[in-house]
């Protein structure tokens, strides 16, 4: 069997017994908790906690998984043996309070012994035992299943069951949640299969754990306690590629004895394919018993699967919007591509070589996740840029490696490995590598003091959650009468139900409100809450975490004013109309934005972020470059072709497994199990909470005023809509008329008029130079008189009157021409800085004069810094007025 028929045999034989089949989720986690989705569950999460309905009893599915990062990384770890991978398939099946133990652990038996005729004989289970301390009871169910299965089978039951404590056999979700006991099957591939068992989960090459069965029947509460759970679930796990490779290994359960590689597996022939003709070498399928002293064939090899592995991790991952970058989730996807860059060069491949492993990565995978294929040209662009970036850092560190090399070292220290891992990408088993081929050792230890570290300031930036599942018991959110104009345009009646105090700040809830509380990015409304005479002004409006909307209040003017008289009160709430109508535009243009975008610069565009106030908007999103301002000019074309053509704008509640299929939805994105659609004109449909216009004509205008880069793969646009975007314009036009008044031509002559004056002033700014060039010519003989003789060389130290560093330089190197065989060291100060350049001839550099050094020297005397190579080399520092001074002495030091 090809890998491509164990995935859909393996979905066939699942829809044949009832599952749905769904597609694989993004790898773009919902739970703030995970870097990456890193396992099958992660996206039925809200079905098992009872968030949401699950919209079918049973599901099956393959889930692209990265484990890189975080509690599950696998990264270092990845092209030393056959089985570590960052992206990897998880094949699954799922109930969801449906079928339990019994049916789960009878087909897991068919499909491998029947449909994929696995040798049953060499196939070992285990079941869950608690230990000392560990939760819950012996799975005595689970045990009995598997002894039918197996006595119907032939097989003594006592020999092929196994029981494995908390570490092996009780899935978690995280501290707390949903979990319950586990049954693994292993695959005894020893060459005679006689191991009896003794290899299970003893990280043995010969012994492969392929299926794990997960029985959630509890929750794990934040006390330690672990509560049955109303209804129970299952959740499996099977490694695709793991399947996979065990049967290529195998040559179909016909040769045993070989270590088993995934990598042996056809999905990742293309790969190789491409690697070997870029290369010139072939994959050999070897496997370092250990990481020290490989020999040039087991590092290709290990150089192969690492390029292999990387570039479905970097191509999966891009497709689904998530582009390398300086923080989080985007930074872990730059190290894992600088590691395969660095990787390549093992394998002499030229630069820009791995963009072009995009094209097989996308052949072997672009037919189970089509985003691969509609997004390929996005995915070669990152990668391709991303790649010519390092490729010069990669320079950087490989300087640093060899000073190291020629100062005499015996080792690189923690820090000196950390800075090179942390800063110029070098992969710690990379470092340990070129160290070794040089006799130095790699201090490991420091390594991972540093590592340490960094994590723990990662963990303190982490979000954090605690899972539980969901009951009656939660507090009553307030009702938001807010979304249609005639709720909030006018002073709504409601009771005020509790009055809070936070220091010298006074919070209202009310029964229900019109005021939007601040989320989403949308800001708070304001307003003024009337009771009995008084207006309390409301300066803000947040929600807390039981969805209570909280009214922050001012004072009223009345000395006797008791807060307690609010309690139960009838008041009547009314919404500052302007401010809000103008946040409404704004909100509205952010829909109509990120249509354009996507128009304009590809579906992988995604928000990352938005703010959403009275006066403005910014709105952040995943893309890989600057947006040029001929793709600016055109999103806002299409932008205007929307709000002219005042389409409605309509919004409906619907269940989120119901919501249509356009409507946009990221994960990353937490939804409840019912969300909020808006849509414009059919053309744009969002999930959002927001408020909105009740049609695209009255946002009047939006105008972009800033595109910047905020991070590594995500960009920001600052725009204006409505009376905003209307000041803004006028004051440009102001501006512009202002200039072409002082110019006495008309507006649209104002262009023409800036570029001849440019024109102008750069031609005066030559000839300026050339007069300076000709009288630093016409100086050069009389400089060079004044130079002091050293033996036979001539040595000479001058201020000369020019503006900048460049002019220095151009000006330097000629006065050395004219000096012959010696040392020049010229100076100009300007601006509050003095400038420094050096030049030595070869017989200079010959007698020990090296432009690098005295630089060094003579900037630290000044101050500042500087240096270069043994020729040429320049600095600076701060002028303190002796320059002419530093330069004398240092002529004078030399001897006529």
């Amino acid at each position: 069997m090809t890998s491509n028929e164990f995935r859909q045999s393996f979905l066939d034989f699942f829809a044949s017994k009832g599952h749905t089949i769904v597609p694989s989720a993004p790898l773009l986690p919902s739970s703030p908790n995970l870097l990456f989705t890193n396992a099958g569950m992660n996206q039925f999460v809200p079905y098992f906690l009872g968030d949401r309905p699950a919209p079918y009893p049973r599901a099956a599915d393959t889930q692209k998984c990265i484990r890189a990062g975080g509690k599950h990384n696998d990264l270092d770890d990845v092209g030393y043996d056959g089985y570590h991978h960052t992206l990897f398939e998880m094949l699954g099946n799922w109930s969801f309070g449906d079928y339990f133990k019994k049916e789960a652990i009878e087909w897991a038996w068919e499909l491998l012994t029947e449909v994929w005729k696995f040798p049953k004989e060499r196939l070992y289970v285990t079941v869950y035992q608690p230990g000392e301390g560990d939760p819950a009871e012996f799975d005595h169910e689970a045990h009995g299943y598997w002894s039918a299965v197996l006595e119907k089978a032939g097989l003594d039951p006592a020999k092929h069951i196994l029981t494995g404590g908390k570490k092996d056999n009780f899935w978690m979700m995280g501290d707390t949640g949903p979990c319950g006991p586990c049954s693994e099957v292993h695959i005894d591939l020893t060459e005679n299969g006689d191991s009896k068992g003794r290899l299970v989960n003893a990280d043995s090459p010969h012994c492969i754990e392929i299926w794990n069965l997960v029985f959630i029947q509890f929750n794990a509460e934040p006390d330690g306690s672990f509560v049955p759970l109303k209804a129970k679930h299952v959740d499996t796990g099977m490694g695709f590629e793991r399947v996979a490779g065990i049967w290529a290994t195998t040559e179909g359960f016909t040769r045993y004895g070989e270590a088993t590689s995934n990598y042996n597996a056809d999905v990742f022939a293309p790969i190789f394919e491409k690697i070997a003709a870029l290369s010139g070498h072939t994959y050999g399928r070897t496997l370092p018993e250990t990481r020290k002293n490989l020999d040039a064939a087991a590092m290709r090899d290990v150089a192969f699967r690492v390029l292999a592995d990387h570039i479905r991790t970097l191509s999966c991952s891009i497709a689904d919007g998530i582009l390398p970058g300086n923080e989080g989730r985007n930074y872990v996807l730059r190290r894992i591509l600088r590691r395969a860059v660095m990787y390549g060069r093992r394998l002499d491949l030229p630069a820009g070589f791995f963009s072009e492993l995009v094209a097989p990565a996308v052949a072997s995978l672009g037919h189970v996740f089509p985003e691969l294929r509609e997004r390929e040209t996005v995915i070669r662009k990152v990668i391709a840029g991303e790649e010519a970036a390092f490729d010069r850092t990669i320079d950087r560190g490989l300087a640093i490696l060899h000073r190291l090399f020629d100062s005499g070292a015996t080792a690189i220290s923690g820090e000196q490995a950390f800075e090179l891992y942390d800063t110029y990408g070098f992969p710690l088993d990379l470092t340990e590598i070129i160290a070794g081929e040089k006799g130095l050792s790699v201090d490991k230890a420091g390594f991972e003091k540093h590592m340490e570290a960094q994590r723990e300031r990662a963990r303190a930036a982490q979000k954090k959650e605690i899972i539980r599942v969901a009951d009656d018991e939660d507090g009553h959110a307030t009702p938001f009468v807010g979304f249609d104009r005639l709720s909030w345009s006018a002073p709504q009646r409601t009771r005020v139900l509790h009055v809070a105090t936070s220091g010298e700040d006074h919070f209202l809830t009310l029964e229900r409100t019109p005021f939007y509380a601040e989320m989403g990015g949308q800001v708070g409304d304001t307003g003024e809450i009337h009771f009995q005479g008084l207006a309390l002004p409301v300066i803000d409006t947040v929600k807390d975490s039981a969805g209570r909307f909280l009214h922050k209040v001012g004072t009223p003017a009345k000395a006797d004013f008791a807060w307690a008289e609010l309690e139960g009160a009838e008041v009547d709430a009314t919404v500052a109309i302007d401010r809000r109508l103008a946040i409404q535009r704004h909100h509205s243009a952010t829909h109509i934005l990120h249509w354009a975008l996507r128009k304009v610069l590809g579906t992988h565009v995604r928000q990352a972020g938005s703010y959403v106030g009275p006066d403005r908007l910014r709105f952040d999103f995943a893309h890989y470059e600057a947006v040029t301002p001929a793709q600016i000019a055109e999103i806002e074309r299409l932008c205007a072709e929307k709000i002219l053509a005042n389409d409605p704008v309509r919004w409906f509640e619907v269940p989120f497994e119901e919501k249509p299929a356009d409507v946009l939805a990221f994960f990353g994105e937490k939804y409840g199990s019912v969300v909020r659609v808006v849509d414009m004109g059919g053309w744009s449909k969002e999930l959002c909470g927001g408020t909105h216009v009740d049609a695209t004509g009255e946002i009047g205008q939006l105008k972009i005023v800033a595109e910047s880069a905020i991070a590594g793969g995500t960009r920001r646009i600052e725009a204006l809509a409505g009376e905003a975007a209307r000041q803004w314009t006028d004051q440009r036009l102001r501006i512009l008329e202002t200039i072409a008044g002082g110019f006495s031509v008309r507006a649209e002559e104002v262009p023409q008029r800036v570029d001849d004056l440019r024109e102008r002033l750069q031609q005066s700014e030559r000839e300026r130079k050339r007069l300076l060039a000709e009288a630093a010519a016409s100086r050069a003989g009389d400089l060079a008189a004044q130079a002091r003789n050293a033996g036979s060389l001539k040595i000479l130290a001058t201020l000369l009157p020019v503006d900048s560093p460049n002019a220095l330089r151009e000006q330097g190197a000629k006065l050395l021409k004219e000096l012959g065989e010696g040392v020049l060291v010229v100076g100009t100060a300007a601006e509050g800085k003095a400038s420094l350049a050096a030049f030595a001839s070869p017989a200079a550099i010959a007698a020990g004069h090296k432009a690098g050094d005295i630089i060094r020297d003579l900037t630290a005397q000044l101050g500042g810094r500087g240096g270069g190579k043994p020729d040429f080399a320049m600095g600076g520092g701060p002028d303190n007025g002796k320059l002419a001074d530093l330069l004398a002495a240092w002529q004078n030091s030399f001897a006529s």
